[in-house]
């Protein structure tokens, strides 16, 4: 018995008939307003089971190199772009995709039989503009539903209790805030400029969405800047891991259009005025978040240092990031100070 989601129009062949028949999904179904669909199966970006994460045709796996840090969860993200459509290259910003672009990225952590889906996050590029849509899966990990302002769930890893936190959507904007206009932040050619394995091999991710169509006007990938990996010694050195840990895990608000672009304090990777890093700079604004330092940096002394100490710090008003995390990451905490030990810059002048 066909599905009653499967329509198809009289010019039908008789083999997408037999494939319809043989359970294999049709093509991911876009929506570019609302009301957008309740499920996530109805936008068909996975085929099979939905658990399983098994892309749907035109739909593209990918990774970056330095991604955001969620209290430890793994990420699997997938981008779909309409039939004929292609994003533009932009060498320092993120890449101008069309309408219609969906990205999908689902957040989850090992378990003794596999691994538990907590929420797949979609960035919708509708007519209106992007749009986050928050989609939480249900305890059969069976289908994961559109929630808008989802309750969090706790989480057990690494011999921890995680109060994991699903962000609205307000909140999805905060981040994505751009000069006051949702954009996504991650698909930069310097974060995905790197080795992934496909199905049909290992490649170059710039290369590869270059061949299928979905990216143009683009350098060769071995002219193209590419971000450290934070934690690899191998990929950059300590100074390129620590500033590709901010730019992934602070520049999304802490950049001139971001959030926090009043701040002065800006953490893009990249050649950097020191002041800029926060080096013998005093914050805009005081408070709870200065833990009574100084400084934003102190060269030699994360201890005296507010970016350390807020890094360090799970408290409300004071944590940095301010969402997306409930724990201390404590890698990347090592990182930064490592990093602002190897600073230089008196503050005593």
């Amino acid at each position: 018995m066909l599905s009653p989601s499967i329509k198809f129009g009289t010019g039908s062949s008789l083999c997408g008939l037999l494939l319809a028949l043989a359970g294999c999904s049709h093509q991911v179904r876009p929506h570019r307003k609302e009301p957008f669909p309740e499920k996530l199966s109805s936008w068909r970006l996975f085929t099979g089971n939905p658990a399983a994460l098994r892309p749907n045709q035109g739909v593209v796996p990918y990774d970056l190199n330095s991604p955001l840090f969620s209290d430890y969860a793994s990420k699997f993200r997938f981008v779909w772009m309409p039939k004929g459509a292609s994003a533009l290259y932009r060498a320092d910003d993120t890449f101008d995709f069309p309408v219609g672009t969906i990205f999908s990225k689902t957040f989850a952590y090992p378990t003794a039989t596999g691994r538990r889906l907590i929420e797949t996050r979609l960035l919708v590029h509708a007519e209106a503009g992007w749009t986050p849509l928050p989609y939480v899966w249900n305890p059969g990990q069976t289908e994961a539903y559109l929630d808008v302002a989802a309750a969090g769930t706790q989480v057990q890893y690494g011999g921890r209790t995680i109060d994991y936190i699903i962000p609205n959507t307000n909140q999805c904007k905060e981040c994505h805030n751009q000069a006051k206009i949702t954009l996504p932040i991650g698909p930069k050619a310097r974060n995905l400029n790197k080795d992934f394995d496909y199905e049909t091999g290992r490649e170059n991710q710039l290369a590869h969405w270059i061949r299928i169509g979905y990216l143009r006007r683009v350098p060769p990938p071995d002219r193209v800047a590419k971000l450290a990996q934070w934690d690899d010694p191998q990929s950059g050195t300590l100074s390129d891991r620590a500033l590709a840990y901010l730019e992934a895990n602070c520049a999304h608000c802490h950049n001139p259009n971001g959030a926090a672009g009043a701040s002065g304090l800006y953490f893009n990777a990249g050649p950097q005025d020191s002041l800029r890093l926060g080096v013998c700079k005093v914050p805009v604004s005081a408070g709870l978040g200065s833990g009574n330092l100084r400084f934003d940096l102190v060269g030699g002394n994360p201890a005296q240092s507010i970016l350390y100490f807020r890094m360090n710090s799970i408290e409300p008003k004071v944590m940095m990031p301010e969402i997306g995390r409930t724990v201390i990451h404590r890698e990347g905490l090592e990182l930064i100070g490592q990093w602002i030990r190897s600073v230089s810059g008196d503050c005593a002048r």
